[in-house]
C-alpha cells in the first residue's frame, strides 16, 4: 500500500508542477494575481507529496516489500536497518526521486522566504522551478520509476551492492545532491533576472546565501566521497580522476568562480553578463553530473548501471536547459552592457577575473579529461582513457596560479594602485614565501610542484596574517579595544570577509595535505605469515593472528597486526576482507590508524598459501589535514552565510 500512495503521490506532484510552469505565465499574461499565488501553492503542495512519496518508498524498504521491483533489486531480509532506511539513493530511480524531492523542499522554501521581498522575480522563479520540476519527475514517473510491482515477489532481495553498504553512502550522495540542486535557485533568480530586465545586483544579493549554502553542500559531499574511496576502496588514496568524481568537481570550480565574481558586481556593478554566464554554466554542470552517473556512458564505481534511454532523456533536457538559457543570455546581452570599465590590470577587480579564468581554466581541463574518451568512443571504435598524469601535468599549475591569486586578494586595493603601493604591500610577503621556496628542497620536498606551493602557502598565509593584523590595529585605534575585543569586533561585524578568509586557510591547509600524501606516501606490498614482523617509516608491524569474524549479512577474514612506534602506545589494527551473503565478490575493509602527522593504512588481500597472507601498507603523511582543511572551509562558508544585507547596502 505504501508504494501505491508514495506512486498516487508522486503523479499529482507531476501534474502540479505542470501547473507550476504555466500559471504564473497565465497571472503575468492577464494581470490575475490569484494564478501566481496558485504556482506558489502549488511548489508547497509538490514538497509535501514528494515527501510522502519518498517516505513512502523508505517504509517499502523497512518492511522488506519486495512485491517492488526497486525494494528487491537493492535489499535484502539481511540488510541492517540503518542501510534499509538509506537505500533508497542506492540505485537510479530512488536517487532520482531523493534529486525531485530536494529539489522541490528548497523552492518551497524560496517561495516561502521571497514572496514579500521579490515580488517581480518570483512569478519567473515559480515558473522556471516548476519546468525543472516538471522534467525531472516526467522520468521519475515514466523512465525511472522506483514503485514498480512484480507479479512474482522473490522470497528475499538481491542485497544492496556491498561497497554501498557503508556510512559513506548515507550522506555522501544527499550532500553531493543538496550541492547539485541547491543551484537550481540562484539559476532561476538570474533567469527571471534576465527575463525581467533586472539584471543588476539584486538577483545576486537575493541568492547570496543559495549559493554558498550550495557550495558547501558541494564540497562536503566530495571529501565526503573523497574520505569514502579513502577507507572503503583499499588503494590508499582518496581521488583518481574517476570521470563521475570529475562531474561533481566542475560545478564546484564554476560556482567558487561565481562566488568571487560577484564581489566585484556588488561593489564596481562590472562583470554582470559574465556572472549570469557562470550561473548558467555551474547549474548546466550540475545536470551534467547527473547525466553522467544516471546515463550508464561512463565506466566508474559510482555509474552502477547502465540505462541509454534516461540518458538520452536527461541528455534532452540538459541541451533545451542550455538553449533557453544561453539564448535569452543572448537576446538580452544589450542591456547588460555595463558602464564601469576595468581601470587597472594592479586592481582587485582585476584579480578576480584572473581567478575566475584560472577556475573555468581548470574546469574547461577537467570537463576535456572527462568527455574526450566519451567522444573518441562514440566516432570510432577505440577505447581511450584520461588518467592522473594528464590531470596531474594540466591542472596543478592553474591550482597553483589560482593559490598565488588568493594571496593577493586581502591586499590589493579596488579601481587601482600603485607600483610602489604593491611592493610595500606584497614585498615583505613575497621574500617569505621565496624563502619558504627556497628551503623546502632542504626539508625533503624536492618535487618542484611542492616546493612551489609550499612558498605560496607561506606568501597567502603572510599576507593574510598582516590583512588581519592591520585591520586589528586600526579597530585597536579607533574603538579603543583590546587585541581580542577588537578581533572579535572584526570577525563578528564583517562575516562575510572573515569567512572567506577561514575558507582560505582551510584551503591552505588542505594543500598542505596535497603535498604531503602526494609525494611522501610510503608503500609496501608483501606476504606475511603469524609471527612475520616488517618495517615502515617508523613504525614495526607484526602479523599476531589471523581470525574468522562475521556479521549478520557478511563474514570476513580478518587479520590482527600489532603496530608500534617508539614512544607511542601499542596499537592493533584489524583489516578484513570480507564475502556478503548475496554477493561473490570480496571486498576490502582497511585498517586505518590516523593522526595530525600521518595515516598507517594497512589492506588484507588474498591467502597465497596456508597460514600465509598478501598485505598492502601505506604511510601518508599528512593526509588527515585535507579532511580538516576541507572542515575549515565549510566552517567559514557558514560563518559568512551568517552576513545579513545590512553591511552590504551600507558598502554600496
Amino acid at each position: 500500500m505504501w508504494i501505491e500512495i508514495a506512486h498516487f503521490s508522486t503523479l499529482i506532484a507531476l501534474m502540479l508542477a505542470g501547473l507550476m510552469l504555466i500559471a504564473p505565465w497565465i497571472g503575468l499574461r492577464w494581470q490575475r494575481m490569484v494564478w501566481i499565488r496558485v504556482a506558489r501553492q502549488a511548489a508547497f503542495m509538490i514538497c509535501a507529496l514528494l515527501t510522502l512519496a519518498s517516505a513512502g518508498l523508505i517504509a517499502s524498504f523497512l518492511k522488506h516489500d519486495f512485491s517492488v521491483q526497486y525494494v528487491a533489486e537493492h535489499a535484502s531480509l539481511k540488510l541492517p536497518v540503518f542501510y534499509l532506511a538509506t537505500a533508497m539513493w542506492g540505485g537510479h530511480e530512488g536517487s532520482l526521486l531523493l534529486w525531485a524531492w530536494m529539489l522541490s523542499l528548497f523552492v518551497a522554501i524560496a517561495a516561502w522566504k521571497h514572496w514579500n521581498t521579490h515580488p517581480v522575480s518570483m512569478p519567473w522563479v515559480l515558473s522556471i522551478n516548476g519546468g525543472l520540476l516538471l522534467g525531472f519527475l516526467l522520468l521519475v514517473v515514466f523512465l525511472s520509476s522506483p514503485f514498480e510491482r512484480l507479479l512474482s515477489p522473490p522470497p528475499d532481495g538481491r542485497d544492496l551492492n556491498p561497497l554501498l553498504q557503508d556510512p559513506g553512502m548515507v550522506f555522501h550522495p544527499p550532500f553531493l545532491y543538496m550541492g547539485y540542486v541547491g543551484f537550481a535557485i540562484p539559476y532561476a533568480f538570474a533567469m527571471a533576472a534576465l527575463i525581467t530586465s533586472q539584471g543588476d545586483s539584486e538577483w545576486i544579493l537575493a541568492t547570496r546565501r543559495w549559493t554558498l549554502f550550495s557550495w558547501a553542500m558541494l564540497t562536503i559531499g566530495i571529501v565526503f566521497g573523497a574520505y569514502w574511496a579513502y577507507y572503503e576502496l583499499g588503494w590508499g588514496g582518496y581521488w583518481a580522476w574517476d570521470p563521475v568524481e570529475n562531474a561533481s568537481f566542475m560545478p564546484w570550480l564554476t560556482g567558487l568562480a561565481f562566488l568571487h565574481s560577484v564581489m566585484v558586481q556588488e561593489r564596481r556593478r562590472m562583470f554582470k553578463t559574465w556572472n549570469l554566464f557562470l550561473i548558467i554554466t555551474t547549474f548546466a554542470l550540475s545536470l551534467l553530473g547527473t547525466f553522467l552517473v544516471r546515463s550508464g556512458v561512463l565506466s566508474s564505481v559510482h555509474a552502477f548501471a547502465t540505462d541509454p534511454g534516461r540518458g538520452v532523456y536527461i541528455l534532452m533536457f540538459m541541451s533545451a536547459l542550455l538553449l533557453f538559457s544561453f539564448g535569452l543570455l543572448t537576446a538580452k546581452s544589450d542591456q547588460l552592457r555595463e558602464t564601469p570599465k576595468l581601470e587597472s590590470p594592479w586592481s582587485k577587480e582585476f584579480s578576480f577575473l584572473i581567478n575566475n579564468l584560472f577556475l573555468v581554466a581548470g574546469a574547461c581541463t577537467v570537463l576535456l579529461g572527462t568527455l574526450y574518451p566519451l567522444a573518441v568512443e562514440t566516432l570510432s571504435t577505440a577505447k581511450v582513457s584520461v588518467g592522473a598524469p594528464y590531470y596531474n601535468k594540466v591542472f596543478i599549475p592553474i591550482m597553483l596560479g589560482m593559490l598565488a591569486l588568493m594571496g593577493l586578494g586581502p591586499l590589493i586595493p579596488w579601481q587601482r594602485a600603485s607600483l610602489a603601493k604593491l611592493r610595500q604591500e606584497f614585498l615583505p610577503a613575497g621574500i617569505i614565501g621565496l624563502i619558504g621556496m627556497l628551503v623546502a628542497p632542504l626539508v625533503g620536498v624536492t618535487h618542484p610542484s611542492g616546493a612551489i606551493a609550499t612558498g605560496l602557502i607561506l606568501f597567502v598565509g603572510a599576507t593574510h596574517l598582516k590583512d588581519l593584523l592591520r585591520n586589528i590595529k586600526t579597530r585597536m585605534s579607533r574603538e579603543s579595544l583590546s587585541a581580542p575585543g577588537a578581533f572579535l569586533r572584526l570577525v563578528t561585524r564583517n562575516k562575510r570577509r572573515y569567512g572567506g578568509m577561514l575558507v582560505h586557510l582551510g584551503t591552505l591547509v588542505m594543500v598542505a595535505g596535497f603535498v604531503g600524501s602526494g609525494l611522501f606516501q610510503e608503500e609496501r606490498d608483501l606476504f606475511l605469515a603469524k609471527g612475520d614482523s616488517m618495517r615502515i617509516g617508523s613504525w614495526s608491524l607484526t602479523l599476531e593472528s589471523m581470525d574468522k569474524t562475521a556479521r549478520r549479512n557478511w563474514q570476513a577474514d580478518e587479520a590482527v597486526i600489532r603496530a608500534e612506534r617508539p614512544g607511542e602506545a601499542t596499537l592493533m589494527l584489524r583489516p578484513q576482507k570480507r564475502v556478503y551473503s548475496e554477493h561473490s565478490q570480496p571486498t576490502t575493509e582497511a585498517a586505518i590508524h590516523s593522526s595530525w602527522r600521518e595515516d598507517l593504512y594497512v589492506v588484507l588481500g588474498d591467502g597465497v598459501k596456508d597460514g600465509v597472507w598478501a598485505f598492502r601498507i601505506y604511510r601518508t603523511p599528512l593526509v588527515s589535514w585535507i579532511w580538516i582543511g576541507s572542515g575549515i572551509m565549510v566552517v567559514g562558508v557558514f560563518w559568512a552565510m551568517l552576513q545579513g544585507r545590512r553591511l552590504q547596502r551600507r558598502a554600496d
